[in-house]
């Protein structure tokens, strides 16, 4: 089953998720250099769309779809059935807890583990969905997972279009062009606070070198 899964996630992702972006959707992508080429290392990006983690998985070889992780909810994606199975063998998702079901779960430790193994992380720091185009508030785990990996690379992305392309509650695709700002990478120095304020300011200046319209 697991061999199955490896080859419908490359059918998945290297041929519909792709020819979706580039001949349905557009994308371009800035500093596309600054992405990494081997794991363990951290993509973390803005959420406003379920293609979000899709889209920035076909930004990377095709060779290396089997370490790409999407770091996602288990109570929304693990319901059971064919869908808890297509989430984690052909999305390849790590599923995570958003609400601990004892005191000293550690809810981080699916993600530590998946870098312990050199996979690469897709990781949404606002953890769900926000409004379309817009910057939600960035919660600690991204720093509480620098602070466990501090040698593992960091690498802030903004993305802009997805909100309006597939934006929460819609299930009908609309034809809008992508733009994706790549950032300079990233390791904890010691402090959350000032990591979290440091990836803020990131990404404040990805967003800003696009000089988009305000979304309305």
């Amino acid at each position: 089953m697991r061999l199955i899964g490896l080859v419908l996630r490359l059918l998945f992702y290297g041929v519909v998720v792709r020819l979706v972006v580039l001949f349905v959707l557009g994308l371009n992508v800035r500093h596309r250099e600054r992405l990494p080429l081997k794991g363990p290392a951290i993509i973390a990006a803005n959420h406003n769309s379920h293609l979000d983690a899709m889209v920035l998985a076909t930004l990377l070889p095709l060779r290396l779809l089997p370490r790409i992780r999407p770091v996602a909810a288990a109570d929304y994606f693990l319901r059971g059935g064919l869908r808890s199975w297509f989430a984690t063998e052909v999305v390849g998702i790590v599923p995570i807890r958003r609400q601990r079901t004892q005191p000293d779960e550690d809810l981080l430790a699916p993600v530590q583990a998946a870098l312990e193994r050199a996979e690469i992380l897709i990781f949404f720091p606002e953890g769900t969905r926000g409004d379309p185009e817009q910057l939600g508030e960035f919660k600690s785990g991204l720093a509480r997972l620098a602070e466990r990996c501090p040698d593992v690379p960091v690498i802030p992305v903004f993305m802009h279009g997805l909100g309006k392309a597939l934006p929460r509650g819609d299930w009908v695709l609309v034809p809008f062009f992508l733009d994706v700002f790549v950032g300079m990478p990233m390791r904890f120095a010691g402090d959350r606070a000032a990591f979290m304020a440091d990836y803020r300011a990131r990404m404040d200046a990805l967003r800003a070198d696009g000089s988009f319209a305000p979304w309305d």
